[in-house]
């Protein structure tokens, strides 16, 4: 899942918000000199990841795009869930996609200072773009593939991915939900667990 999802799935905590949003540039152990909410965040992250790699219907999904995209079909595949949950946010959610966009892109700047410098140089692109609210049009979410085309030096042409995602579509947004709905009873149970510790 990328970054929507990870944030959706943190539910109201802020913190744990944050922690999730930033895990990617946490390796390892590192994680324990966070604060105790922040670091729930980063594990609830690592637990996503695990889960939505190993599940049936994500690799399903990603298997559509293995042939052409290769090492970065997942990558793709992050994004293109994305798209689906910001295209049915009502269907998760009582808050607006602008609305909850906003709350996250001042959350993150209300706490800069405990950000990874990664998080930092990425946000400013991030908010100018409105990513969250990108992610539910298709010319939006051509704009994200693009540009983490170009982190990668072009070596994927992941803006491509448009083409599968049209000719598949309906297949894609039925898996979407499948998984998504056992990922979301995943995470309230990994997020009960962290909370005893």
């Amino acid at each position: 899942m990328n970054y929507l999802a990870h944030i959706y799935l943190s539910g109201t905590n802020d913190l744990l918000k944050i922690g999730n949003f930033m895990a990617d540039s946490i390796k390892g152990n590192y994680y324990e000199k966070f604060d105790s909410e922040i670091k729930k965040g980063i594990l609830l992250h690592r637990h996503i990841d695990s889960f939505t790699d190993s599940h049936p219907i994500y690799r399903q999904s990603k298997h559509r795009l293995h042939e052409k995209y290769g090492h970065y079909s997942g990558v793709i595949m992050d994004i293109l869930y994305d798209h689906f949950l910001a295209k049915n946010w009502s269907k998760f959610s009582d808050e607006k996609l602008d609305d909850y966009a906003d709350n996250f892109y001042q959350l993150l700047q209300d706490n800069y200072d405990i950000l990874t410098e990664r998080i930092k140089g990425m946000m400013p692109y991030m908010i100018a773009r409105n990513w969250f609210v990108s992610y539910a049009t298709i010319a939006g979410l051509e704009m994200i593939l693009f540009q983490m085309d170009y982190k990668t030096k072009h070596r994927a042409n992941m803006q491509e991915a448009i083409v599968e995602l049209q000719d598949f579509y309906t297949e894609f947004e039925s898996e979407f939900f499948l998984f998504f709905e056992e990922l979301i009873i995943s995470c309230k149970q990994k997020i009960t667990e962290l909370n005893k510790l």
